[in-house]
């Protein structure tokens, strides 16, 4: 059915649906082996015991591949719709997709250290891939309000903007109340010390995490007018 769409709307389609299958069964396998609690874990306790550590580490990995492609003939799309527009600076974009790119780092090096080997580094790209990704929606969808209403609808652009808005609303106390938290552990029950802060945090983690998702999910509709041409050149001496 990917292959069916037209354009390059396949690849933030596939994008959404590998994330979120990422997301889904690391949880699935975490929560039947008895690793953690059902309700509400962090996205990480979902992948840090084997099996599931596995299948989390590659599948964000491919995530963060296909976020950062996605992320690209995002901006290749607006480059050439301001070409003819001018709705936005060509730095701006630029700037935009490069804290894109930043985020998709930070997803890179969740996967890749896990929550109890490595701590530190685990937290530092979890912050960077929130961080970075929550301001490159709000940006885009500045962008979007920009390119209207010649390239987009401003039904899209408030959802866009909504989503943005939700998202910077929930990585306020997702980072405050991870703040308050005493402890680095994935079995969490209730009743225990810091259990509140770790499920409010969980939450608006679980709240960013979706967002990011949904917002993606806007873009298919503006990559379906849009197909990527490479072309080679033959010199004759």
């Amino acid at each position: 059915m990917l292959c069916c769409m037209p354009g390059v709307a396949f690849v933030p389609a596939l994008l959404v649906s590998w994330s979120s299958a990422a997301f889904i069964i690391s949880y699935v396998i975490a929560v039947l082996a008895g690793h953690i609690e059902p309700l509400v874990p962090y996205i990480s306790d979902t992948g840090t015991k084997p099996p599931e550590s596995g299948v989390f580490g590659f599948m964000i990995n491919i995530s963060a591949l296909l976020a950062s492609i996605t992320m690209y003939i995002r901006y290749l799309l607006i480059e050439k719709q301001n070409e003819t527009s001018h709705f936005v600076r060509s730095s701006c974009n630029m700037f935009t997709l490069c804290i894109g790119l930043m985020g998709c780092t930070g997803m890179g090096i969740v996967a890749t250290f896990q929550e109890l080997a490595v701590p530190s580094v685990h937290d530092i790209g979890a912050l960077v891939a929130f961080g970075s990704g929550v301001v490159y929606i709000t940006l885009q969808s500045i962008i979007s309000y920009k390119s209207c209403p010649r390239w987009n609808t401003y039904f899209v652009c408030h959802i866009r903007m909504a989503i943005s808005v939700i998202s910077c609303i929930a990585f306020i106390p997702m980072i405050v109340f991870a703040s308050k938290i005493s402890m680095t552990k994935i079995d969490w029950t209730p009743g225990e010390k810091d259990y509140t802060y770790h499920f409010l945090s969980a939450i608006c983690e679980w709240t960013v995490a979706f967002g990011f998702i949904f917002f993606f999910l806007t873009f298919i509709r503006d990559f379906q007018a849009f197909s990527l041409r490479i072309s080679t050149e033959i010199h004759e001496d």
